[in-house]
């Protein structure tokens, strides 16, 4: 019979910083209410891989309707940059920020996407999205 591996990821790997606490995004009142979207690309994002504690890079892309407000972007570069020391899974970074974004904005729509960089000789691209029309709790 084959042994058994034991898991080398532990549920408090899963959870690092999916909780933590970042700074706020602060918005500004948006002027042209007529369904645009805006793009906001994020080409040097740095996070820590919770387990091993070696940097993930990646390219996050953030795409949002705005209703009321549009996110303030210098406010949003000091949010971001509190990952760079952040122990926390691509996956994860990914569907806080969605949900951090959307809590600060209120969109019509957003949809994030992490490509991040080879590790290993596996990349991983994760997208999440949110739609106001969606009511299934993202």
């Amino acid at each position: 019979m084959k042994e058994q591996m034991k898991r080398q990821y532990t549920d408090t790997h899963a959870e690092a910083g999916v909780a933590a606490d970042l700074p706020d995004i602060e918005t500004w009142p948006n002027q042209y209410r007529t369904g645009y979207e805006i793009e906001i690309v994020m080409p040097e994002f740095t996070s820590v891989c919770p387990k091993t504690g070696l940097p993930d890079h990646g390219i996050l892309t953030l795409r949002y309707v705005p209703d009321r407000v549009c996110l303030e972007l210098k406010s949003l570069k000091m949010y971001t940059l509190s990952f760079r020391n952040l122990g926390i899974f691509q996956e994860n970074v990914v569907n806080r920020m969605l949900q951090d974004v959307v809590q600060a904005a209120r969109p019509v729509s957003a949809t994030l996407v992490g490509e991040f960089t080879p590790r290993g000789g596996i990349s991983t691209k994760i997208t999440a999205t949110y739609s106001r029309n969606d009511r299934r709790g993202r």
